[in-house]
Formats: C-alpha cells, sequence, structure tokens
C-alpha cells in the first residue's frame, strides 16, 4: 500500500512531518506504564494497545494480506481493522508495539484514499486517542493539526460518524472553523478529534454546542 512514485515538495514536507509524529509518538509509548497499555483510549472499544497496533497495521501487513483479512471480515473495512488489532495487540510485547512505530517512522504507507494527508492524519488521531485519554498533556505541533483539519468535510464526518449538525466548531489556537449553528469551542487538536467521531473528556470544549462530544 505505499507508493514508489516520486513526490512532489508538498508531498516531501508532509512525509517529514508523519516521521516526526511517529518518533514523538513512540517516545511517548515508550514511557507508558502497564496499566496505561490496558486504560480505555478514545477510539471506542480499544485500549491503548489495540491503538498502537492498529497504528503500524500497514507496515506490517502487505497489500495481499491486507485484502485476505478484508474478504475475512466480508469488505468491512471497520471490521477488518478491529479484528487485527486485536490480534496484534494480543501477539506482540509493547516494546514491539513501540518499535513498529518508531522503525517505520519513514515508511510511504498511506491509507486507501487522502495520500500521505490521511496517513500523517492516522497517526495525529490515533495519537490523540492515547494521549488525550490517558491525560498526557502533549500538544500536536500546529502545523500538523493545519494540514489534517484542511482535509475535514462531509466525506470524511460520514465515514468517521462525526455529527455536526448544529454546530460550529472554532479553534482557540488557529485560525479555522467549520460548519454552522452552535458555538464549539476549544483547541485545535480537540475539535480535531470531535470532528472525526471522538467524544473529549469534560473541560476540553465550550459552548452550548459542546455537551454532547464530551465523555460521560
Amino acid at each position: 500500500m505505499g507508493k514508489t512514485r516520486g513526490t512532489t515538495p508538498t508531498e516531501s514536507r508532509i512525509r517529514a512531518e508523519i516521521a516526526a509524529e511517529r518518533r514523538e509518538l513512540a517516545d511517548v509509548f515508550d514511557r507508558l506504564h502497564g496499566s496505561q497499555w490496558n486504560a480505555a483510549s478514545l477510539c471506542a472499544g480499544w485500549r491503548v494497545r489495540e491503538v498502537v497496533a492498529h497504528m503500524s497495521l500497514g507496515f506490517r501487513h502487505s497489500l495481499p494480506r491486507t485484502l485476505w483479512e478484508l474478504a475475512k471480515a466480508r469488505g468491512s473495512l471497520h471490521r477488518m481493522t478491529d479484528r487485527c488489532a486485536r490480534a496484534d495487540a494480543a501477539a506482540l510485547t509493547t516494546e514491539d508495539l513501540t518499535a513498529q512505530i518508531r522503525d517505520n517512522a519513514h515508511h510511504p504507507w498511506t491509507p486507501p484514499v487522502g495520500g500521505y494527508t490521511s496517513a500523517l492524519g492516522h497517526d495525529v488521531v490515533h495519537g490523540l486517542d492515547v494521549t488525550v485519554a490517558l491525560g498526557l498533556d502533549r500538544r500536536v505541533p500546529p502545523e500538523r493539526v493545519r494540514l489534517f483539519l484542511a482535509a475535514v468535510d462531509a466525506k470524511s464526518l460520514k465515514f468517521f460518524g462525526a455529527d455536526l449538525r448544529g454546530v460550529a466548531l472554532h479553534a482557540d489556537d488557529l485560525d479555522w472553523t467549520y460548519g454552522s449553528g452552535a458555538p464549539v469551542r476549544g483547541a485545535a487538536q480537540d475539535l480535531l478529534l470531535v470532528a472525526f467521531g471522538r467524544k473529549v473528556p469534560p473541560g476540553r470544549l465550550r459552548g452550548e454546542g459542546g455537551e454532547r462530544y464530551l465523555l460521560r
């Protein structure tokens, strides 16, 4: 699922951000202890270890293996990724899971759609699934958040099950808004989580439209 063609200057810049994000996240994962690896993430139904296993799926599974797993899941991408994440999280040690992220910092994997921008977003959002859930004070560099916020649209909202009807997202720390209606204000990285179907801990959002996006 990687690419062998040459990259444009923009793609090269995004790939450099991907590599930096993976190395920084690997450093975070290195410091986690056992109970944190087994704690719930923001990804519904997944612990931290399933999230990190999923992040490295594209590095470890060849295209034929991925297609075979998809066929076993009767064509459901969500079912396939859930099954693989659970199996890989059980089979690999936390050291192995972390090494897969660090050792593949420059891996050219991209999701089926969206190219390198989606690959960056994949790492950023899943990294936040871990750090926000664990209460870790990691701020994703704004240039990375900005790159992926630009990809938020009706198709991505539908794919990730994000319901933004009747609300307008307003970032406090970046010049970014999306939607119309009751205001929801917060850090750009927290609004990114909302736009990708996550609920966030209390205290991270403000505005009359934000209550429905908070963890209970």
